[in-house]
């Protein structure tokens, strides 16, 4: 991108999510679909294909290459600063006392969860693909819940606080957990055109960096409080997102998510004493380089693509949403929660979002290596489909859930009439 024009672009980006914004907050709606589909439009594909001129420097690559679009360096790292600070911030609610607690919990939900969801989308993969490694990039894909998204929403919607945060949050840690280990397996088996020692060297790596971040956690509690001893909120905010960056950054070059990192840090810092500050001074930036990161998301989204997919898209949305509804709700009953916050659980889970986006980056990265192209073609499209569509499905039915509760609640507990149940929202 032209240095003169650097600054504008970037002025575009954020008066277009404040515009978004603005609209969403107007119609009482979520704002995570309105910045998706924003970047969408301010692309290179939709107004870029009517010769307006390039914004935030985006240019067609050949399609084939490791990703569809070269981002500004900005955008780019505003969105994966978008996905560290989201998954800090989930950290900061779930520290490892109260993860070693309801571990228990976490593993019973957690494994319901990868066992009808995961398996679903093996099954759905191997229909429409025929081949193992496509379904198991498919099963990725229709698996695993947008930790970003889902936490924003419980933030936006008050809903951190409530009973339902807990096997939700508890679920996204299970997921977490193991997508850095499919990650590596599928970053392997897809570019290393099936080698099975390079997957399990990947495999090695990803596990003794989780590990080696379990201690920093377990052990590191009073370094963690001393590396925050000072006055000044300046200091807070750059030790703070020191720390952070550079673990998530170290833990990328490994091959490990950068996100499962944040979630440590952020699980580290909150056996501390300075959990309220860093929510204080944080929650600006989070807000901030998440809008850029769900803006990205439609920014790198060809909607064009989406036609020759389009029936996959939709086997997807029918088989996956209830699959997804009913591990949620066996999750929330998994932590003996009542019937209408099981259903929000299930309402909740259904998002899906950046770690599908990554696993469709692989699958486009390994055309022509571990995929053939046409095959790696259909299913980068596929993934980037699903996730718009469900990113909305996901943020409309958490929006909307008392609606829902009110409606589905009764049929769930027997009754002909609807249960009183106390608003605490």
């Amino acid at each position: 991108m032209a240095g003169e024009t650097a600054l504008l672009d970037v002025g575009v980006l954020f008066a277009a999510v404040a515009l978004a914004g603005l609209l969403a907050n107007r119609i009482n709606q979520s704002v995570i679909p309105f910045y998706i589909v924003i970047g969408m439009v301010l692309g290179e594909y939709v107004l870029g294909r009517i010769d307006f001129p390039a914004l935030l420097g985006t240019d067609l690559v050949p399609h084939g290459a490791e990703l569809a679009l070269l981002e500004t360096d900005f955008i780019y790292v505003g969105a994966e600063l978008g996905i560290v600070l989201l998954l800090f911030f989930l950290g900061l609610e779930f520290n490892l006392d109260r993860l070693i607690a309801a571990k228990e919990q976490i593993g019973k939900a957690g494994t319901v969860d990868l066992v009808i969801n995961f398996g679903a989308g093996l099954v759905l993969g191997y229909v429409l693909f025929g081949s193992f490694l496509p379904a198991f990039l498919t099963a990725g894909v229709v698996y695993i819940s947008s930790s970003a998204i889902i936490t924003k929403s419980l933030i936006d919607l008050g809903w951190i606080a409530n009973d339902e945060s807990n096997p939700m949050l508890g679920t996204l840690v299970y997921e977490d957990l193991f997508i850095a280990v499919y990650l590596a397996i599928a970053s392997a088996l897809v570019l290393g055109g099936g080698d099975v020692g390079e997957a399990l060297g990947q495999i090695g790596i990803a596990v003794g960096f989780i590990i080696v971040l379990l201690l920093l956690v377990y052990l590191g509690t009073a370094w963690f409080q001393r590396s925050l001893e000072t006055d000044s909120n300046e200091f807070t905010v750059l030790r703070a997102l020191g720390i952070t960056v550079l673990i998530s950054g170290a833990a990328l070059s490994l091959g490990v998510s950068e996100a499962v990192a944040a979630f440590f840090v952020g699980m580290a810092f909150s056996s501390t004493a300075h959990v309220h500050d860093l929510e204080n001074l944080l929650e600006p930036l989070r807000d901030t380089f998440a809008a850029v990161f769900f803006f990205w998301i439609g920014l790198i989204t060809d909607p064009t693509l989406f036609l020759d997919v389009l029936w996959l898209i939709a086997a997807a949305v029918l088989l996956t949403t209830p699959t997804k509804l009913v591990s949620g709700y066996l999750g929330g009953r998994i932590y003996d929660l009542d019937e209408r916050r099981s259903l929000r659980v299930g309402l909740g889970m259904t998002t899906r979002g950046e770690f599908s986006l990554i696993i469709a980056s692989i699958a486009l990265a390994g055309a022509g290596i571990g995929l053939a192209e046409g095959v790696a073609d259909d299913i980068y499209a596929f993934a980037v489909g699903y996730v718009l569509f469900m990113s909305i499905l996901g943020t409309t039915l958490m929006q909307y859930s008392d609606r829902i509760e009110a409606a589905v609640v009764p049929l769930l507990e027997g009754d002909s009439e609807p249960s009183a149940h106390p608003s605490d929202d």
